[in-house]
Order: C-alpha cells, then structure tokens, then sequence
C-alpha cells in the first residue's frame, strides 16, 4: 500500500472565471453592464456640473438685477434729495412727487423733511439706517425700498414692484433647468455612444477570451490603435504567447518523457519476466553467470529509471515560475557540490579555483547546475584524470566560471545540441545518465540572466564555460542594483530554451501529438 500525502484544497483558476462568478460586490452596479455605469457616471457628472452652472448663473441673473434697481433707485433718491436744499422746494414738495409719479408710475416715493410733522407722497416703512450709513435698502412684502438720508435730516424713501423683474428670474430658471434637463438627456445619449467605441476592443477581447477557452486555439488578437486598450490587448497576446510556450514545453515533455521511459522499463519488464519465469517448475535454466547478469541488469535499469525521474522532477521544478530569489555565493554553492561529487568519484582529481561572487538567485538551482556539470566532467575524466573548476572576473558585473575535464571532448557537431533535452552523442549513449543534466543546467543559467557555452579544453577533453551576473561584494549587490523581479525572472525562464530544437529523434513524436 502506497502513503500518500493528501493534496491541498484546489484553488480557482485565475482564467476560471466562473469560480469567481460570486466575487461581485452589492448595488445597482452587479446587475448593470459596464457601458450603461459609464453613461450612468458621464451624466452624473454632467448633471452636477449642469446643476452647479443652474445655480450660479440663477444666482448671478437675481443679483445683477436686484442690484440694477438698487442703482436705479440710488440715483433717483439722490436727485431728489439735491433738490431739498433749494429752499423753495418746501413750498413745492406735493408738485414734486407728483411731477416723480408722472415719470416713474412703477415708483412709489415718500419724503420726509426736517421740522415736518407729515410725510408727502405714499405711506412706506422707514427703514432703519446701519450704524455711520446715509443710505438702508431692503426687500419689504415683495417690494425693493431704498431709503436715504442728507446732513440736514431730509429723508426720501423709494419704493419699487420687483414682480416683473421675480417673474424674469423664474423664467430664466426654468429655461435653465429646462436646457440643463435636455443637457443630461444628451449626455447620456452621448455617454452610451462613447462607451459603445471605447469598450469594442474590450468586446473583442472578450470574444478573444471566449473563443480561446471554447477551441483552445491561442490566436493573437489583432492590435487596434495604440491606447491603453491596445495595450491591454498587447499584454493579453504576450500572455497567450506565453501559455502557447508552456503547451509546447509539456507536449515535448510528454513526448520526451514517453519516449525515454519506455526503453529502460520495457527491458526491466523483459528481464524480470524472464527471471519469473525461471522460478516456475519445468521452465529452462541459465547458468548462474547469466542469472547474475540478468539480476545486474535490472538493478542498472531501476537506477537509470530512477536518475531519469529524479532529471524530470528536476527539470519540471525549474519550469515552474515561483522560485524564492536570495543573495547567493557561488563560491560557496561550488564548494558545496564538489564535495558531494568528490564523494562519487574519489578517483578523480579536482581543482577549485574560486572567488567571492553574490547574485540574486535560488541556490538550490544554481547549486544543482554547478553539481550537473562536475558530475558530467567527473563522468566522462578515466581514473586519476584531473577535473579544473575556475571562477575568474571578467567585468564589473560579471563572472566567468569553467568547468574542464579530461576525457575525450565533445565534437564540434554535437557542442550546441548537447543542451537539448534527452539528446546523447553516439559516445554518450553507452554510458550512463538520462540526457537531462546539462538541460538542466542551461535552463537555470539563462533564467538566471547567464550564458553557457561548450568547448574544447587545453588538454582536449570537454569545457564548459559560464558567464554569471553579480559582484564581488555583497554590498555592491544591495547597493548597485535591484533585486530582479519575479516578472524578469519568470520572463528570463522563458527564454531559457534551446535555440536548436528539439532532438531529431523526438520531433515526429512530438509533432504526432501537436496534431
């Protein structure tokens, strides 16, 4: 019986969008579309700002009116009070205010001299006068009165309807409300036709979205424009490129995978029948020799069946885009793989040669690619070969590191697609390993911002060479640049692919299930 451990709760896929269909929030805005909330919040805005303009321009109309019979009055008051120091004017006041009546019937006028016990003309209220004023005006029972007084104690109060001029007010403001009405009515009009043109690409995008998740099919949308719509449509293209990436990866995965199990299982599965079948009665024997070879056979396969696992455990872990970046020495990640691969190949001579170095990285990766690539150089360096591990500064910001071995070399035709996935050399294929490693070590020195390179060493065997950013102090690390990103690192991972192809080998396998 196999344990297993139990899976954690599945999460909603982020392009699920139906496991978020409840994720809404409350209010008139669930149920309406995005098109009907821009029109609903261009005419609001329209709307307040119409209701503002309403009211100022309400306002201003009754003050400049009000304001303009205020004058008028002033000047009449004040014409009237120039004439009381004409001593004659006593004897002629009733004429006067007839003569004013005559010439201003929308008028009325009332005058108080000093020393009079009466008042000539209409009956109006006296306005009190503000403290150090001549002069008192103010809105009685509908009508706008304007008193003023002299230096000699003379008084003349003017009186005048303000109907005609409240009725001019009304109707100015209902034609305001009247246009500003029509105003918001077409601003939603507006509002609708807008949002209509400026969601279409939204729309597209929608039915982009649709059509990829009915047919599968990642087509690029065409780019309209270059607002930030297109952007968005940008941004949606290079995410389907990137999807359209990762189903090419697990396809050739899948192939690749297929295609390299199936050799090693299907000899293990030949082997060990055989071996059942010698255990029944009756069926032939082998000489203990064979038996023990057989035996042999089937343990070396479990382990190049294991290895191969473990590569494409590996290889999986890398692909995937959620790594924990921290500072990292390599000179300390190199001596901690060759100590593990000292312990694997005691026969073997290695020399380090290494130099403080810091990046931004994840050291299990890093460590894992330098363990890749001395387990290599050791595999392929005969008994008492030497294997030259060297880091040396080439620049400011970078380093170099090579890893040299003694055995006979790779051949210039193989150099470049000796990093291609389960691809082995005719030399190779006799001995062991699952062609994943050095894969693998491409993989993270690319998303790690480096280069790799296979040549020839000086004593003609293999050398790989390395080109890694960083510095030589960490302090230059936290001080000179960022710490990358997850986006540049995600986007330095898929880059990280071989730039040959895929092995001849298992290209009509993969291309058997694209189709």
């Amino acid at each position: 019986m196999i344990l297993r451990k139990p899976s954690p709760e599945v999460e909603p896929n982020a392009l699920d969008w139906g496991a978020f269909a409840g994720d809404t929030y409350d209010g008139w805005g669930k149920q309406a579309s995005l098109r009907w909330r821009v029109a609903m919040l261009t005419a609001s805005m329209v709307a307040i700002a119409v209701g503002v303009m309403t009211v100022l321009a309400y306002w201003s109309v009754s003050v400049t009116l009000t304001n303009s019979v205020d004058k008028d009055l002033q000047a009449k008051a004040n014409a009237l009070l120039s004439q009381t120091v004409d001593p004659s004017f006593f004897n002629n006041v009733k004429s006067e205010v007839d003569y004013f009546r005559a010439y201003n019937a929308d008028t009325r006028i009332s005058i108080r001299l000093p020393g009079w016990n009466f008042t000539a003309g209409d009956d109006l209220p006296l306005l009190a006068l503000p403290k150090g004023e001549k002069t008192a005006v103010a809105t009685v029972n509908g009508d706008r009165v304007f008193r003023a007084t002299n230096d000699a104690g003379a008084t003349v109060i003017l009186s005048r309807d303000m109907t005609d001029t409240q009725d001019l007010i009304i109707t100015l403001g209902l034609a305001l409300l009247t246009f500003g009405g029509l105003g918001i009515l077409l601003s939603i009009m507006t509002g609708i036709v807008v949002a209509s043109a400026g969601l279409r690409p939204l729309v597209r995008l929608q039915s982009a979205v649709d059509q990829v998740t009915k047919t599968q099919k990642l087509t690029p949308i065409p780019v309209v424009g270059n607002d930030e719509l297109a952007l968005l449509t940008v941004s949606f293209n290079q995410m389907l490129a990137a999807l359209d990436q990762s189903r090419q990866r697990q396809a050739q995965l899948v192939a690749d995978a297929g295609h390299e199990l199936k050799t090693p299982l299907t000899s293990m599965r030949t082997n060990i029948e055989l071996l059942m079948l010698m255990q029944k009665p009756g069926a032939p024997q082998i000489s203990d020799a064979e038996k023990k070879a057989l035996e042999h056979d089937v343990m070396a396969q479990m382990e190049e069946l294991s290895t191969l696992i473990g590569d494409l455990v590996d290889l999986a872990r890398e692909d995937a885009p959620e790594r924990e970046l921290e500072e990292t020495d390599l000179a300390e990640v190199a001596q901690t793989a060759l100590e593990r691969v000292r312990r694997r190949r005691p026969d073997v001579e290695f020399r380090l040669n290494t130099m403080p170095w810091y990046m931004w990285g994840d050291s299990h990766s890093l460590g894992r690619a330098i363990l890749n690539l001395m387990d290599n150089a050791a595999k392929w360096s005969p008994a008492d070969g030497v294997v030259r591990i060297d880091m040396q500064r080439i620049s400011e910001d970078k380093v170099q590191i090579t890893v040299s071995d003694s055995g006979p070399g790779i051949p210039v035709e193989d150099r470049e697609k000796v990093f291609e996935r389960f691809y082995r050399s005719i030399q190779a294929r006799s001995m062991p390993g699952s062609g994943l490693g050095l894969a693998i070590v491409q993989q993270v020195v690319e998303r790690h911002g480096g280069t790799i390179a296979a040549e020839e060493s000086d004593d003609g065997g293999a050398m790989f060479r390395l080109i890694m950013p960083g510095y030589e102090h960490p302090e230059d690390l936290v001080l000179a640049p960022k710490k990358p990103s997850k986006d540049q690192f995600i986007a330095n991972a898929h880059e990280s692919r071989p730039k040959q192809g895929r092995a001849t080998m298992f290209r009509n396998a993969h291309d058997s299930i694209e189709n």
